[in-house]
């Protein structure tokens, strides 16, 4: 090979040479220019709080005790770990105690003479055939209202001289079922109406019609407030003694 022809091939190689080296040095420093914008790794024992605020990932709803909107829930009623169940409030209204009946057929005999007896005069329209039921004398019954004559306190309830209105009410009264109180005692008395022994709360739709017969519903409402009925009440003993006619609890 000519001297000429050697020299060029070693300047080819060397052109070569430079070249590659020119190429590895660009792409050496295009690599390292790329890893200096990758981001540190991350350790995956990092808490979450150490990060930013902004940065956090918020909390899943099921991960706060409550409903989806994160209120709290409230207290089961049942309590499986002890296997209790709460109790419920109670009624502030007192509980009364006596047996209620609706049946007049089941009532002693004097108490049943004794209520026919006073319809039988009340229904005359003359207040004062009811004076020798009201039993005269110590065992006199009680009426409540100003002086000693019960049959002038009688009257006094009336919206009418004559005591005719008191008479009717005595009627309705006495229409209804009885309350048997104080069994037993020397107390024992058959009341009318029963819902004096019996709370209102616990009154049936027809229960309060037949006691809209008695009373006006402005009256039933002031009772419920209380639970009781305060409307008048005649009392009999189980020999058939006229004890009685008072309003109240």
């Amino acid at each position: 090979m000519s001297r000429s022809r050697k020299g060029l091939l070693r300047s080819s190689a060397a052109l070569s040479l430079m070249l590659s080296l020119t190429l590895a040095t660009v792409s050496l420093t295009h690599n390292a220019y790329a890893l200096s914008e990758l981001r540190p790794a991350q350790n995956p024992s990092s808490s979450e709080s150490d990060k930013p605020a902004d940065k956090q990932q918020p909390v899943e709803p099921e991960a706060i005790e409550g409903d989806s909107d994160g209120i709290p829930l409230p207290d089961p009623l049942v309590n499986r770990s002890s296997g209790q169940q709460t109790a419920p409030q109670q009624n502030d209204a007192p509980q009364i105690s006596a047996q209620i009946e609706h049946d007049i057929s089941k009532a002693p005999e004097p108490v049943r003479r004794l209520r026919q007896l006073i319809i039988d005069a009340a229904s005359t329209g003359d207040i004062e055939k009811l004076r020798p039921l009201v039993n005269p004398g110590p065992n006199q019954a009680r009426v409540d209202g100003d002086g000693e004559d019960p049959i002038a306190a009688l009257k006094s309830f009336s919206g009418d001289p004559d005591g005719l209105e008191v008479l009717a009410i005595i009627i309705d009264l006495l229409s209804t079922g009885y309350a048997h109180v104080d069994v037993g005692t020397p107390d024992e008395m058959y009341v009318f109406p029963y819902f004096a022994g019996k709370s209102l709360t616990t009154l049936t739709p027809p229960e309060k019609v037949e006691l809209l017969r008695i009373i006006t519903a402005g009256d039933l409402a002031d009772m419920q407030e209380y639970g009781n009925y305060s409307f008048y009440r005649i009392g009999i003993s189980k020999d058939g003694q006229w004890k009685f006619f008072t309003a109240g609890d």
